[in-house]
């Protein structure tokens, strides 16, 4: 039997044509063991028992009700970095729009077109578009994930100043950036040094309005703000306040709402930051092979609700993985029940992530809906699928 699969949104078409004739492209949700989304709403949608993974096309997983996903064993999984340069470029593209007045000169030559002397009022008028370069200033980092490392890299070939800082820099990501990114350990640090702010951290409840009148108090006056993560880590209100005051000089923010889309001082762009064919062409390739290597060898990789999980190839007669809670004594409940069918198991892999865990064993006969029955049945177990 096929593997259905359920596309809520359009996904390009080389991610689509990376799953061969063992997956089978359904148009009605219900009937799919996997999904890709990218950003349809999935928080009022009945989720089905035989739904097991959703992969976005994307980083940013707002769309997806991730705790009810977990409670019932779907894996939900995003792209991240495969959209990062595309971001990246945007913001180095925002710096500039941000220092120099390009949108205002656009605006004047469409407002004066019918102007036969243009030229020469050219000459007059482009004083008032004049603006500053970005190199030689002072950039502060926010988050140094896939697109703030890159963004650290760019502009430091552009011949900025550049201060980063994240509590949780990944040692690839660390590696990844040139030894010229000053780290600190504060964002004060980079509130009081920097004349241009960009954030790429995750929104959640912890970073929800985090920048507020106390963070923009303690930055310098004039300074440039960008927002490519998303809209509610900033307070808007305050926000308001410190543009009006000249505390931010400019906001750029890359999500338009009733308040941003009128803020003074602002660039508001469309939700443009992953909008390109190569953006898009990588998230959908991304997604599509992290929907078969898990439905096809049982591994988890990029999950943003369970945790990473790889067993490599399955090399014996079977496989089984199991969705679970994470609490005491499961695996020897998991082993007794091996025990009692006679089934050897050659190998596990075990991993956690918050209150909930999964676990792949590679059995040395075929499993059977027998074992599956028996392993469904222990308190605390969520979902079973035979692998192999």
């Amino acid at each position: 039997m096929s593997i259905k699969v359920n596309c809520l949104n359009p996904i390009a078409a080389c991610g689509l044509d990376l799953l061969d004739d063992k997956y089978e492209i359904v148009e009605d949700v219900n009937e799919a063991e996997a999904v890709l989304v990218r950003s349809a709403s999935m928080h009022e949608m009945e989720l089905s028992d035989h739904l097991a993974a959703v992969a976005r096309a994307g980083a940013g997983v707002n769309n997806i009700p991730l705790e009810k996903c977990a409670e019932k064993g779907i894996v939900v999984f995003n792209t991240p970095g495969a959209n990062a340069n595309g971001v990246k470029e945007l913001v180095v593209a925002a710096m500039i729009l941000a220092s120099r007045d390009i949108v205002g000169g656009i605006e004047w030559v469409k407002d004066n077109k019918e102007d036969g002397d243009i030229a020469k009022a050219a000459e007059k008028a482009k004083k008032a578009f004049a603006g500053t370069e970005i190199s030689g200033k002072k950039l502060g980092i926010i988050g140094l994930g896939a697109i703030g490392v890159l963004v650290a890299n760019a502009a430091n070939r552009l011949g900025m100043e550049v201060y980063g800082c994240d509590p949780y820099l990944s040692v690839d990501n660390a590696l990844n950036m040139s030894r010229d990114i000053t780290l600190v350990k504060t964002y004060e640090e980079i509130y009081s040094e920097c004349d241009f702010i960009t954030v790429h951290v995750p929104l959640l409840d912890s970073t929800k309005g985090m920048f507020n009148k106390e963070a923009f108090d303690k930055m310098k006056d004039g300074v440039v703000f960008l927002n490519f993560s998303r809209d509610t880590l900033v307070n808007e209100p305050d926000m308001k306040a410190a543009l009006e005051s000249g505390k931010v000089r400019k906001y750029v923010v890359d999500f338009p709402n009733p308040t941003t889309a009128a803020l003074p001082n602002t660039i508001v762009t469309p939700h443009l930051g992953a909008s390109t064919q190569e953006s898009e062409d990588n998230c959908a390739k991304m997604a599509v092979k992290q929907i078969r290597e898990f439905m096809e060898n049982g591994n988890i990789v990029n999950s943003v609700n369970y945790p990473t999980c790889d067993a490599g190839v399955c090399t014996t007669e079977g496989r089984i993985a199991v969705a679970h809670k994470n609490v005491h004594s499961m695996l020897s409940k998991f082993t007794n029940v091996f025990a009692k069918d006679g089934i050897n198991i050659e190998n596990m892999v075990n991993k956690s992530r918050g209150d909930f865990a999964y676990t792949i064993f590679d059995i040395c006969s075929e499993a059977t809906e027998a074992i599956v029955k028996d392993l469904e049945a222990i308190d605390g177990v969520i979902k079973v699928r035979i692998i192999k």
